[in-house]
């Protein structure tokens, strides 16, 4: 019975964990206190800047610094909502809905959120 059940779990897992990822795996989604948060592929919270502009990344040098850009690979396709936007150096950066993605540095583990609201500008991205 007990095997049996397992087995029932397990099915029902499977699909939602597969369903979560996007991107290639390169991005996942975790429910929270404040939503479907987006997160890299190591569980690391994502981030948007309202100074960026759909298509377009305004976050360089020292904000980059601070603000990793969620890089893309080379040869990284769109996935839905997930775009890839062109950095000033030709790098490539996972967007959603047309805005950049990022990381913060001061979180320091999977799960971390200490990104959202500084300095009014910075969000963690919400699917």
């Amino acid at each position: 019975m007990r095997i049996a059940i397992a087995a029932i779990v397990m099915a029902m897992t499977v699909p939602f964990a597969q369903a979560q990822d996007h991107a290639g795996g390169a991005i996942k989604v975790s429910a929270t206190d404040k939503g479907n948060v987006l997160t890299d592929a190591n569980g690391m919270t994502l981030y948007t800047f309202d100074r960026d502009e759909p298509g377009k990344s305004n976050c360089y040098d020292t904000c980059a610094t601070n603000w990793p850009p969620l890089k893309a690979d080379a040869g990284a396709q769109p996935d839905g909502d997930f775009t890839v936007v062109e950095r000033t150096d030709g790098s490539a950066q996972w967007a959603y809905k047309g805005m950049p993605l990022y990381l913060w540095v001061k979180d320091a583990n999977p799960g971390d959120m200490t990104g959202d609201g500084v300095n009014d500008v910075w969000h963690v991205a919400v699917e």
